[in-house]
């Protein structure tokens, strides 16, 4: 069944249009309550193939599956009702042919409600994009470092240093010309982010970029310190949710261990007793 939403007040037209204006706010969301909270906030909300390490425990993006996305896309659209809302097309959904690429995307599309769809590469991806876009399928694109492709990298290194800077720009230019109405720089040198972004005239979205670029993204669990496995050099905790999380569970525990806890105001009396039964 599709997905039925309201029309967000960020549209891909809009978003576009952002180019050199006020900076651009994105972060990842992959249930509803969460997309809930960025919708408030964030400008743009992105289902990324994050989700797999960060939720699910896995050890790479390149895990994830396109049933994963659909579902947590699904639970990010209810959510979000008002930011523009993309979602990853995951490692193999895409990645074959033009005509494989359209009948994911498509399916994602059908199936989330979300607003477009996003694809990791370059140069050699850019016929993609085209033949998405041409088909009514606005796409985000992401170069630089590209997590799906982490085993050709050999870890999540720095790309576009020296002379691989040309590689990372010629890849932005691509997906540019190809029809992508923005693009994700990740784990790039600064002085190389802020030459692509002078260079196209689409949104940079920066993560490990430059504070030059139009906007920044960072992956959610990361900037509430709710997943801690890592801290990559360009992550910023805001918030340690996860040490809170950790507290409050350990005094539940120990409350359930003493029977402190239910107390008598969590527990219901008998209806035949005086004080009767109160839902409160």
């Amino acid at each position: 069944m599709s997905a039925t939403r309201e029309a967000s007040s960020i549209t891909v037209p809009g978003l576009r249009a952002r180019k050199g204006g006020e900076p651009i706010v994105c972060t990842t969301a992959y249930t509803t309550p969460m997309a809930e909270i960025a919708d408030r906030h964030c400008d743009l909300v992105l289902v990324g193939d994050s989700v797999g390490m960060v939720l699910h425990g896995l050890q790479s993006t390149t895990e994830v599956t396109l049933e994963m996305m659909i579902m947590h896309g699904k639970a990010a659209r209810r959510g979000v009702k008002q930011a523009l809302l993309v979602i990853d097309m995951p490692f193999g959904s895409y990645e074959e042919t033009p005509e494989q690429a359209f009948r994911n995307a498509s399916t994602i599309i059908r199936e989330t409600g979300a607003d477009a769809v996003k694809l990791e590469g370059g140069v050699h991806i850019a016929e993609t994009i085209a033949f998405l876009v041409r088909r009514g399928i606005p796409v985000m694109a992401h170069v630089g470092l590209t997590p799906q492709s982490v085993n050709v990298f050999g870890g999540y290194r720095t790309q576009g240093q020296g002379e691989d800077s040309r590689r990372v720009l010629e890849d932005a230019v691509a997906v540019t010309r190809a029809g992508a109405f923005s693009i994700v720089l990740e784990k790039i040198p600064a002085s190389l982010a802020d030459e692509i972004t002078g260079a196209i005239d689409i949104p940079t979205i920066g993560i490990g970029a430059s504070t030059g670029c139009d906007g920044q993204v960072l992956v959610i669990d990361d900037l509430l310190g709710m997943f801690t496995a890592f801290k990559p050099k360009f992550v910023k905790r805001y918030a340690t949710l996860g040490e809170a999380a950790d507290k409050a569970l350990a005094a539940y525990a120990q409350e359930v261990r003493e029977r402190s806890f239910p107390a008598p105001e969590h527990v219901f009396p008998d209806k035949t007793s005086p004080a009767g039964d109160h839902d409160t």
